[in-house]
């Protein structure tokens, strides 16, 4: 039935190699990487994923400076989606809008700015930003697309650490499901160049990614990986009912056929290949497909020694027996984009549907045999011919998993 259906019918993002579907694609299937040397407070040069949108597009410089850089990345996107999306904004009934944004962490870019600047005065409190309560709510980044586009029903930030863009279009398809909302606003973003904890975090665990060359130093799978090179940006996207989609002529880019989300209840850190894979499968099994339909696997690998090989052990035993799937990441483009990752990755990989290509994972020279993989896509796109289904990979901290499964749109 239509109105059971969910499909993406708007794209807006802002990456480290591209500031709409067009251009990341573009880079994606030219191996280019938007990975570059950058400092940070404290710890002086590392390297990262830095955007480059125009912030003022959608805002003034006054919204500037009373947000937050993951609001701004939100209304960028935001704004972006509905205009890809060809709706008639001004005659949308803005309280049958939701916006529902995954996000790793927030408040800590602003804590750490306001305690930085009040150590330069004896740390005195009256010199605090009378914006930091505003700033650091948990709702902030969604509550800021809803100030700037004036929507007036629900919106959610949805803490789901690494696995947080894929919650976004998890969170928007039930809500349409459950005829909360007619229209979604969904997706990831992330702000996390901006902290320089998250840096000195990974630093601390022997997980920050080091390269003389920045473009070479996220390396996914491969037997010299180092660590994570840390990223900021957003992929949302307008998800509707199809009835509805159909009814205004919408351009549909995917139809959401099938998710899941499980737990490890493993370690804080430490993933779960056991658990991972059982997410995928409940994934495949809402969706109503074999593993062997799956045309793409995007995959989650942050570049980490373990992560790494708990993922292609997951994937193996899933796909082991699937000679036509192929799997790529996109981290190794662009680092890891946190609360966005998963949402660019899934992007990035929709125009597969078009031109039936699978784009690669670049920056592998030796991989690492404890991650072997059938059918990884290896430093060049490759030519599927066609593309009917993708699935994307997303997980996080504390053991959190989140599958998607999109479908090229038939009628």
């Amino acid at each position: 039935m239509d109105h059971d259906r969910i499909v993406i019918t708007g794209i807006g993002l802002a990456s480290p190699n591209g500031n709409n579907l067009q251009e990341f694609r573009q880079a994606l299937l030219r191996g280019q990487s938007g990975v570059v040397n950058y400092e940070t407070r404290y710890m002086g040069p590392v390297l990262a994923g830095v955007c480059n949108f125009d912030e003022l597009r959608y805002q003034k410089k006054k919204d500037l400076r009373r947000g937050t850089r993951a609001g701004s990345i939100s209304v960028y996107c935001a704004n972006e989606a509905v205009r890809d999306a060809g709706l008639d904004w001004p005659n949308v009934a803005r309280d049958r809008v939701g916006v529902y944004l995954g996000i790793t962490e927030h408040g800590n870019v602003e804590t750490e700015n306001e305690v930085y600047e009040i150590s330069k005065f004896q740390y005195d409190t009256k010199v605090w930003s009378h914006h930091h309560n505003p700033r650091t709510v948990a709702n902030n980044p969604a509550g800021e697309v809803t100030l700037n586009m004036g929507i007036t029903g629900p919106h959610l930030t949805l803490g789901a650490a690494c696995a947080a863009g894929n919650a976004g279009f998890i969170q928007a398809a039930q809500m349409l499901k459950l005829r909360e909302v007619d229209l979604a606003i969904a997706g990831g973003v992330s702000e996390s160049i901006h902290t320089f904890g998250i840096f000195a975090s990974f630093a601390a665990q022997g997980a920050l990614a080091s390269h003389e060359d920045p473009t070479l130093a996220c390396r996914p799978f491969d037997l010299h990986r180092n660590g994570i090179v840390v990223a900021e940006g957003g992929g949302i996207c307008t998800v509707e009912r199809l009835d509805d989609a159909r009814r205004r002529g919408a351009k549909i880019y995917a139809e959401i056929i099938g998710y899941a989300m499980n737990s490890d209840a493993r370690d804080f850190v430490l993933p779960d290949s056991g658990r991972q894979a059982e997410c995928v499968q409940l994934a495949l099994k809402r969706a109503g497909l074999r593993p062997d339909q799956i045309d793409i696997v995007s995959s989650h690998a942050t570049a980490t020694e373990q992560g790494d090989i708990e993922e292609a052990s997951a994937l193996r035993k899933v796909f082991g027996d699937c000679p036509r799937t192929a799997i790529n990441n996109t981290k190794s483009f662009i680092g890891h984009a946190m609360g966005a990752a998963g949402a660019l990755e899934l992007l990035g990989n929709l125009p597969s549907f078009d031109d039936g290509i699978a784009h690669a994972t670049i920056n592998i020279t030796e991989p690492d045999p404890r991650c072997s993989l059938p059918n990884l896509v290896l430093n060049e796109p490759r030519d599927m011919g066609s593309v009917n289904c993708i699935l994307n990979n997303s997980f996080g901290m504390l053991g959190i998993n989140s599958v998607v499964i999109v479908r090229k749109f038939q009628d």
